[in-house]
């Protein structure tokens, strides 16, 4: 009886990770840019460095500063993405950002989409933070962590942040694994204004890893991360007027934003993310009810994600021992029936 039991359950494990490969199998439908075609560099020029191709470029952090770049051009509204790779060892402190934000421009009202990779002790596992900020609202932050499905130092894996008018969405390797819809409660909370884009590495020891309890220690360094098929889709906005930099851009940026298909939550990527997120969220916003005793607006609530987490939006403790447990297990048995080598 238990080895049936078993069986089944490793059935089940594989069929989540085969839901998770199938949907990671498509492809990013736009084309790549150089560095010198639509980024600047915006701080640590030292340490950042570019391959011979402008297509790769490399972020560093050492005791002297961490490093970063900017697009060009504000967009507004588009699709933001390119394939990352962390650094790895001892990552405490360390935090790895790439995200859009107006911050530079709108001072006070600023909006931001964030995609945050925080750092671990040697021997633990990196996370990702996704957040959203509108017009300002830095006090109702939306943050959402999320352990990863594989070890994000080992090879680049895409990252990718859709915005639209009326939908965000954060894909992993095309699966999503967010989505916050526009609703008319959210008022000036939903990101509308003009944004750039942004990637980054950088000192959080104060915040980034347990509380600011570890620190990030040098003697590792210098931290690497590396960042390449760097895309950019969207409409291009002067910084000074806010307006479209032509007539057709919009139009021409919106069509090729519908191209990519990554607009459109089909039910197949929608049981996707459902997947993911039930099985690697370690936190939500949403379920914070003792930061948030009202609902944030545009939150969704799930049961089977509730049930889930504590009150303090966290996962619950057994559930998170479980969890690691059963990755573990999902990757033996994808190794064994896909012959991939998901290392989490």
């Amino acid at each position: 009886m238990g080895s049936f039991y078993m069986d089944c359950k490793m059935k089940i494990l594989i069929s989540i990770m085969l839901l998770w490969f199938a949907s990671s199998a498509l492809a990013i439908n736009t084309k790549t840019l150089a560095f010198r075609e639509a980024y600047s560099k915006l701080f640590g020029h030292h340490n950042i460095h570019r391959s011979a191709n402008d297509h790769h470029v490399r972020l560093l952090l050492d005791r002297s500063s961490g490093s970063g770049f900017i697009s060009s051009d504000m967009y507004q509204y588009g699709l933001f993405s390119a394939s990352i790779k962390l650094p790895s060892d001892y990552t405490a402190g360390v935090v790895v950002a790439f995200y859009t934000s107006n911050g530079d421009v709108f001072e006070k009202t600023h909006d931001e989409l964030d995609f945050e990779f925080l750092g671990n002790i040697k021997g633990k596992e990196w996370r990702v933070q996704t957040n959203i900020y509108g017009n300002g609202s830095t006090s109702r932050g939306r943050e959402e962590r999320y352990f990863m499905p594989f070890d994000p130092t080992k090879e680049f894996h895409r990252y990718s942040i859709l915005w639209t008018n009326e939908t965000i969405i954060f894909y992993i390797d095309q699966t999503p694994i967010r989505e916050v819809r526009r609703t008319e409660a959210m008022g000036g909370d939903y990101p509308s204004k003009p944004m750039s884009l942004y990637a980054t590495i950088w000192d959080a020891s104060n915040w980034a890893t347990s509380g600011g309890k570890y620190k990030v220690n040098y003697k590792y360094g210098p931290f690497t991360s590396e960042f390449r098929d760097l895309s950019l889709v969207g409409c291009r906005v002067d910084p000074i007027q806010m307006l479209p930099t032509s007539s057709n851009n919009c139009t021409a940026a919106n069509s090729d934003l519908m191209a990519t298909g990554l607009s459109v939550m089909t039910p197949k990527k929608r049981k996707a993310m459902q997947t993911f997120r039930e099985n690697f969220m370690s936190y939500s916003a949403c379920y914070d009810t003792l930061r948030y005793p009202e609902k944030l607006p545009e939150c969704e609530i799930v049961e089977a994600e509730k049930r889930l987490l504590k009150e303090n939006g966290h996962l619950k403790f057994r559930h998170h021992r479980r969890q690691r447990s059963s990755r573990a297990r999902i990757r033996t048995a994808v190794d064994r029936s896909l012959g991939q080598q998901w290392v989490m």
